[in-house]
């Protein structure tokens, strides 16, 4: 199992002034927006108002249908069989200029497809005999009339209410593009987009001389930025470009990190479009898509090989571990078990568990030095607990419980993520898998005072080529290290 050893900085580089304060990261809270994560969907109920129209409007198509009114539970599978073929056809997706006769075909079609399967139940329940033929027709065609008629009310209540609140947005981009497109974003307000300032860290004049609209500020600095999402109440980052641009990762992170959607805007579209962006939507007859950050949809098998091992590693380990507890407690007083917050998956913080083999000055030197202490001042037991990784054992705790992972990248205090994640690109993505005990970056010997950056692009390279197999692998060669130990 790796181990963090206790070293003087990350590769022998100095770690900076860590007698100051502590930085503190933002954390994440149940319901709140995570990273790169875009909806484009405007305040109020929008989408609830749709799926309550349709499914008003199918259940009212059925009242001319008066044999149906015995059988509550066929009329409520019926509303269940529309809105979940509308939800599937793309009808619960809002766009920013959207309009009733947009809908009409997916509409028509879908109410006609759960009409015939209504029919058809009809048929098994030898209730066509008493239903005429015109009361379906006349109950489907009410059923899509209304369903038309309530979209058409509540695209226009959405378009209002765009217009009138709209959306706080930055534009981040360089280049003559970026006038041209805020320039059309602050001459159409119906798009809902109201840009308060343009993120560049060498933008000049972007304003054209023959401009009429409002010149926008310029944010050259990543404070600037916070600063304006924060003042302004920014929820959404328009990219020019490709927001995979080197120079702007850095921002994105920043936004991202604040719970702002990112979407792509292509200033300058061409007729050979890559297919990923068949979902793309108008805005100001610009192309716009949301991006979806860089995320790992967790395997089932995965969560099940952590749940297995760790329990299993658990029984077998509960005689060693009693022992060493009983050891410490006795050789080193209370406190046996050492608590410190790590941040896992998506920027949680959770509570790491280990056997205590130091005793660090205080909280802020455990939380902002990386060396808090040295193994000169550690018993034998402590050091040998240490080497051999056996202090590691309580994280199997963590994994059973979910915290963690067997396998995935190390898992850092906040303090070390904000300065890692500013000073090393990709370093933040390690956060879009579960971390681990161990991981591909330890086994090829990335373990203690190594560099930062070497293990953030093995840890990366592991999360892209993800696979059970490998979870294995790692877990095997991770037991075979064991038998010669170096820490980690």
């Amino acid at each position: 199992m790796s181990r963090e050893r206790t070293v003087a900085s990350p590769a022998r580089q100095p770690a900076g002034d860590d007698t100051g304060t502590a930085t503190v990261i933002t954390q994440w809270t149940p319901g709140s927006p995570r990273v790169n994560l875009a909806d484009g969907s405007p305040p109020g109920p929008s989408r609830a108002l749709l799926c309550a129209t349709d499914g008003g409007a199918a259940l009212l198509g059925t009242l001319v249908l008066a044999p149906l009114a015995q059988h509550p539970l066929l009329v409520g599978g019926f509303v269940l069989l529309v809105l979940v073929l509308f939800g599937s056809g793309g009808l619960y997706r809002l766009a920013h200029e959207q309009h009733m006769l947009d809908d009409c075909p997916a509409v028509v079609g879908r109410a006609a497809a759960a009409w015939c399967v209504l029919t058809a139940a009809c048929g098994i329940l030898s209730l066509l005999h008493r239903i005429p033929g015109q009361a379906l027709l006349l109950g489907c065609a009410a059923h899509v009339t209304l369903s038309l008629l309530g979209r058409g009310f509540v695209h226009r209540r959405r378009r209002v209410a765009l217009a009138r609140r709209p959306c706080a947005a930055l534009l981040v981009g360089s280049g003559p593009a970026v006038s041209r497109v805020a320039s059309a974003l602050q001459r159409h307000p119906a798009t809902g987009i109201r840009l308060v300032g343009i993120v560049d860290d060498g933008a000049v004049g972007h304003q054209r001389p023959d401009d009429p609209t409002p010149a926008l500020p310029v944010l050259t600095t990543l404070e600037d930025m916070r600063l304006a999402v924060i003042q302004n109440g920014v929820r959404r980052a328009i990219v020019l470009g490709s927001a995979g641009a080197p120079q702007q990762q850095s921002w994105l992170r920043g936004l991202a990190e604040l719970g702002c959607a990112i979407w792509e805007l292509d200033p300058d579209p061409s007729p050979y479009v890559p297919q990923l962006r068949e979902a793309a939507r108008p805005l100001a007859g610009f192309r716009c898509r949301p991006l979806i950050g860089p995320s790992f949809p967790l395997h089932p098998g995965k969560r099940t090989l952590d749940v297995t091992v760790s329990a299993l590693l658990l029984v077998l380990a509960s005689p060693v571990l009693a022992a060493c507890a009983v050891w410490l407690r006795v050789s080193e007083g209370p406190g046996v078990v050492f608590r410190q917050e790590r941040i896992g998956k998506d920027g949680r913080p959770f509570t790491l568990l280990k056997f205590r083999t130091h005793r660090p000055a205080d909280a802020l030197e455990s939380a902002t030095r990386w060396s808090v202490a040295t193994e000169h001042r550690m018993t034998w037991f402590c050091r040998f607990l240490r080497r051999t990784s056996v202090d590691e054992l309580l994280q199997l705790w963590n994994v059973f419980r979910g915290d963690m992972s067997l396998v995935g990248p190390r898992p850092e205090r906040p303090h070390f993520v904000v300065k890692f994640s500013e000073a090393h690109p990709g370093y933040s993505e390690r956060h879009r898998m579960p971390t681990g005990i161990t991981g591909l970056a330890q086994i090829n010997g990335l373990r203690g005072d190594t560099s930062i950056e070497d293990r953030c692009r093995y840890d990366n390279a592991y999360i892209a080529n993800w696979s059970l197999w490998q979870d294995i692998s790692i877990l095997l060669r991770t037991a075979a290290e064991l038998f010669r130990p170096t820490g980690s």
